[in-house]
């Protein structure tokens, strides 16, 4: 059997030496010559202050640290010093002999607290690679955390944001796509839904609250919620609108507002009506005509804002083989490729291109947002939300 290697114990160690007494400096320097072979994988850095070790303390692996400086005393040094960066270790070295200054030193943040008439080369060396050690082991559970912390939260949201559709038509397709915006998360403030009621009337929402957090998203899931269960309750599409509103107002913490838009398509499929409450219009798409925006002329305001006038729905024909496609706007507002704005125009035509004919609708969605991504020269900012609806052609893939 091999022996077993231990990678730290050969890494390069790079030590910011915070100590204004020469002497104790040159100290720690001999006692570290003591050793060798781990003098020459160590980088020693020394300061005076605790001014001086700021702009350092980032870049170095270990800190010994002296309670006593010129312009920091006690744990003064310390406590600044983790503030300034949490994910350094540090050892404190000091005269300071006495066991309750080491508990609070440790209790504070050191890794390790040692008095400088205690030590020799060997054990000081033994305490900053065990330091070191110790920090990346912290690290390395605190991330585990965030991340265990933040799947619990995107696994609440996932089961109220992302619905599972309520729609039996089998001559209906539905694909669904969802990007969020936000760093290191799975759900933004976009919401949607599709619900089919008994007479085969089909609802469609499409919304976005302002905002990326995760109080946009609970309030996305709460206006989602609130919609479906309207929906089904069978209140016309206004009506709902107009309450989901007041539920908006009700339920967000600060003066939040949402874009949304709502599409009833009747039971026949040749028709549809559409509700806008400042929020993009679908794109049409297949049948016999072009790819082109439903008209916008009932645009209304956005969910939480003052409303002057009741929201109007406007009524849409729809040809044989239609789709039409709901989103948000994060899949227009990424860059083309130039430096301007991609644009609901461009988009269009993308969407023109990847969505119309047959095959998987979910894959031509993912390739519509590859291709968003791939002009901005990177995944955007926005939350992005698209829902594709689809009267499937006899035999159809979609």
């Amino acid at each position: 059997m091999p022996p077993l290697s231990l990678p730290s114990a050969v890494n390069r160690l790079s030590v910011l030496l915070v100590e204004d007494d020469d002497g104790d400096a040159l100290l720690v320097e001999e006692m570290l010559a003591d050793v060798p072979v781990e003098a020459e994988r160590i980088t020693l850095l020394r300061v005076a202050t605790l001014a001086a070790a700021l702009p350092h303390v980032g870049g170095v692996d270990c800190v010994l640290l002296d309670l006593q400086l010129p312009d920091a005393s006690g744990l003064t040094a310390l406590t600044t010093l983790r503030r300034h960066s949490p994910g350094s270790a540090i050892v404190v070295l000091t005269g300071q002999n006495d066991t309750a200054t080491g508990v609070a030193a440790v209790a504070a943040g050191a890794q390790d607290y040692l008095g400088k008439d205690q030590v020799d080369g060997p054990l000081l060396m033994r305490a900053m690679r065990y330091a070191w050690e110790r920090r990346r082991a912290e690290g390395a559970e605190q991330r585990l955390l965030e991340q265990q912390l933040l799947a619990g939260e995107n696994a609440r949201l996932e089961r109220g944001l992302l619905p599972t559709p309520l729609l039996a038509d089998d001559g209906l397709g539905l694909a669904v796509r969802y990007r969020p915006g936000r760093d290191g998360a799975l759900l933004g403030g976009d919401f949607y839904d599709t619900v089919e009621l008994a007479d085969g009337t089909v609802e469609v929402i499409i919304g976005d609250v302002c905002g990326h957090g995760p109080d946009e998203a609970a309030l996305g899931v709460a206006l989602r919620i609130a919609w479906r269960a309207l929906v089904l309750a069978g209140l016309p599409a206004t009506e709902v609108l107009a309450t989901v509103d007041r539920v908006l107002v009700n339920e967000r913490i600060e003066p939040l507002f949402a874009t949304a838009c709502v599409v009833t398509v009747a039971p026949d499929r040749t028709s549809a009506r559409m509700v806008l409450a400042g929020h993009p219009p679908p794109l049409l798409l297949g049948g016999a005509g072009p790819v082109e925006f439903l008209s916008s002329d009932g645009l209304g305001p956005p969910l939480g804002l003052p409303l002057k006038r009741p929201r109007r729905q406007t009524e849409v024909a729809l040809a044989p083989g239609w789709s039409l496609l709901l989103y948000t706007d994060g899949i227009f507002e990424g860059r083309s490729g130039g430096g301007d704005r991609l644009g609901r125009t461009r988009m269009a035509a993308l969407a023109g291109e990847l969505l119309t004919g047959p095959g998987d609708a979910g894959a031509a969605l993912d390739a519509l947002i590859g291709r968003v991504q791939q002009l901005n020269d990177g995944p955007v900012d926005d939350d992005i939300a698209l829902v594709l609806l689809t009267q499937r052609a006899a035999g159809g893939a979609r």
